[in-house]
């Protein structure tokens, strides 16, 4: 190998070094005729993965790409490319200029032409002490710097791109880099074999092959494991994995494009937002769930603000909305009742039958709770339902309004209430945030002839039976079951924490939004809570009908399942819901058992109301279960057919509808239970009822 005998350093002895092992053994074999192999074993030095600084000749720095470099035994920081070491005094036949010799230079004075720059990429590049150094032909007044002449033997093989080695551009350009599909300015290498291969970008070719998200972001966002590069993300594994997106930025992937994935669970991130080489303060930016947020309010400004999810399904909008009145009023009805020795008892007007205090501290009450079965406080793991008449949510607690009539035999009158249902509500409201265009005042509705007087939430969107606020204006059919009728105007959510929601009409026009509960698109009109600075939208049914945690009894199982917000953590396979059996996309919320059992299930699949082999998850559902605000049970008669009809929500062994012939599993129906026969509850109930009134 000649060495330049004109350059700078020639008095001192210079050494391999090798940036890797298997660097060494590549290079060796392709060694292995060489004559020198043997006697120079010794002089090599070997180590794993190491940066070699700036080369002395070309000042660009020395990467692992390149394999190996020279430093000198004596001089501390004084390193040299493998290829630049090697260089000859005269360069013959190069394809840059194959006309002529070119003679090296290494001189402080330049000439006009040296002035100029690189006849090939046009730089005027000079060391920090002026010297030029380079190649130039003397009978054409041409001059090519030091780059240019290694660029031949800058090459490189990259696991992106086993296939070719990978050329450098000759010089440094703004382009897109095919890799992190961004644009940069500097340095490229492109495959000069395969026209499709891009560009990619210096900095995307040193990307680390692994690498922890918390320490390369400074905390800005963290995940436990560490992080693998991939080359690509086919079509096939996007659908495979329901098309996520970036945890940082929240964006979809390209399918050529590199990403960080983990091996562990289900974590992707973009290149660039992995590495924090987008913005320095994009923690400012992130979306739900993707890191750590700096809160934006001190809490003595909002005293009352409302934190979501609730802790259990025993907790609503109601009891938050009258939690320290419902204190008070609880410790004067336990006063009451000491003083008169009895239960209070009240006449509704949402009922035509007297109700009755229901308190456990009562001798005559306690004696009830064990003669009646359908009294028992509401217990989902018992597969025990009491739901309020007036808000449709469980009774878990006393005391509680009851019918009077329920201690007399024969009779299936169920109609219970809370105590706030039953005492706390306004007659009506005013300026409700969902319907500002009338009145904006809204009456209380409480008074039902059937069991499926069904009406649609004008805010949650989702069929009730319970207590509701109508608007007075006529021919308007607004109406809200109560929980939605206080509905907050700020809220935080653990999904989004330290940032205040607040309740918006989501703008016509603005974008292909979607609510990071659901994953479902937002239409215009729609209320929901917005965080401004982060473009967060969240339903407010996902906010606020979704709790923390539920109980539920399947399998024998008595696990809590917690709300999840992200993908479980060592869980890379796929989430299939244990009540419907079906896969579901971890990206949106669901339940899990991270405790014990890793049982996973749909968030409309674990009702908090009803059993679960009567909850199965549709494809066109929310994330709430359908028929959570429907209090299903009860019974009425009619003079068109002999025995009673029960409200209840149809299963496969209902078989289809006595009027229209549709399947009755998963909808709301009437069924007689003594003719075997059901149908639907809406048109199909007036159609049979007209069937059999001759009309």
């Amino acid at each position: 190998m000649e060495q330049l005998k004109y350059f700078p350093h020639h008095e001192h002895a210079l050494r391999l070094v090798y940036l890797c092992t298997e660097n060494r053994h590549k290079e060796d074999s392709d060694n292995e005729n060489s004559n020198d192999e043997e006697d120079g074993g010794d002089d090599f030095v070997v180590e794993e993965q190491q940066h070699g600084g700036k080369c002395n000749m070309c000042k660009e720095d020395i990467y692992s790409f390149h394999v190996c470099y020279y430093e000198c035994e004596r001089c501390e920081d004084y390193s040299l490319h493998k290829f630049c070491a090697e260089l000859p005094l005269t360069l013959k036949n190069h394809h840059l200029h194959p006309a002529h010799d070119l003679t090296f230079v290494d001189r402080r004075w330049l000439t006009t032409y040296e002035r100029n720059g690189c006849g090939v990429c046009k730089d005027n590049r000079t060391h920090d002490d002026g010297r030029f150094i380079g190649y130039n032909c003397s009978i054409c007044e041409f001059y090519m710097d030091i780059n240019c002449a290694t660029l031949s033997q800058q090459k490189m093989v990259h696991p992106s791109h086993p296939d070719h080695q990978l050329e450098r551009m000759m010089r440094t350009m703004i382009s897109k880099c095919h890799a992190c599909d961004n644009e940069h300015k500097g340095t490229f290498y492109h495959c000069p074999t395969c026209v499709w291969f891009g560009w990619i970008h210096l900095d995307c070719i040193l990307l680390p092959t692994k690498l922890s998200i918390q320490l390369t972001t400074d905390d800005a966002f963290t995940h436990p494991h560490p992080l693998t590069l991939a080359y690509s993300f086919p079509y096939v594994d996007n659908e495979k994995q329901h098309y996520p997106r970036c945890r940082v930025c929240s964006s979809y992937f390209n399918y050529f494009s590199w990403l960080y994935k983990c091996d562990k669970c289900r974590y992707y991130a973009h290149v660039d937002c992995a590495t924090s080489k987008k913005e320095p303060f994009m923690s400012i930016f992130l979306k739900h769930g993707l890191g750590k947020t700096f809160k934006n309010f001190q809490d003595y400004d909002h005293p009352n603000l409302l934190k979501c999810p609730f802790p259990d399904e025993s907790h609503n909008l109601l009891t938050h909305k009258f939690s320290s009145q419902i204190k008070q009023d609880f410790l004067l009805l336990l006063a009451n009742n000491k003083e008169n020795d009895g239960d209070e008892m009240i006449n509704h007007f949402g009922h035509q039958h007297p109700l009755v205090l229901f308190n456990t501290t009562t001798t005559e009450t306690s004696l009830i709770i064990s003669k009646s079965v359908s009294l028992l406080l509401h217990n989902p793991m018992e597969r025990i339902q009491l739901l309020c008449d007036g808000c449709v949510k469980p009774i878990t607690t006393v005391p509680f309004y009851k019918c009077c009539l329920q201690q007399q035999e024969n009779n299936n009158c169920s109609f219970v209430l809370h105590t706030w249902c039953a005492t706390m509500l306004p007659s009506e409201i005013r300026d409700h945030p969902g319907h500002p265009q009338h009145s904006s005042v809204l009456a209380l509705v409480t008074r039902r002839i059937i069991p499926a007087n069904i009406f649609y939430c004008g805010i949650c969107e989702l069929p009730c039976n319970g207590f509701s606020y109508r608007c007075r204006t006529a021919n308007c059919d607004f109406r809200v079951d109560i929980n939605c009728a206080f509905i907050p105007q700020e809220i935080t959510h653990e999904a989004h924490p330290n940032h205040l929601l607040s309740l918006v009409k989501f703008p016509i026009g603005y974008g292909d939004y979607q609510c990071v509960g659901c994953a479902y698109l937002l239409r215009r009109n729609q209320l929901m809570y917005h965080c401004p600075s982060c473009n967060f939208y969240l339903h407010s049914k996902c906010a606020l009908l979704l709790p923390k945690i539920v109980r539920h009894k399947y399998a024998d199982r008595h696990h809590p399942l917690t709300l999840r917000y992200e993908p479980v953590e060592n869980h890379p396979s796929e989430y299939f819901c244990d009540i419907c059996e079906t896969e579901f996309n971890s990206l949106r919320w669901f339940y899990h058992c991270s405790t014990t059992c890793d049982a996973s299930m749909h968030s409309a699949c674990a009702p908090v109301i009803l059993q679960c082999e009567k909850a199965v998850y549709s494809l066109y559902q929310n994330s709430v279960f359908e028929f959570l605000n429907v209090k299903f049970g009860g019974s009425f008669k009619t003079g068109h057919h002999p025995h009673r009809f029960t409200f209840d929500q149809g299963i496969s062994d209902d078989g289809g509808c006595k009027v229209c012939g549709c399947r009755l599993q998963y909808k709301m129906i009437f069924k007689c239970f003594e003719c075997k026969f059901a149908f639907h509850h809406d048109w199909c109930a007036s159609i049979y009822a007209r069937r059999r009134a001759g009309i």
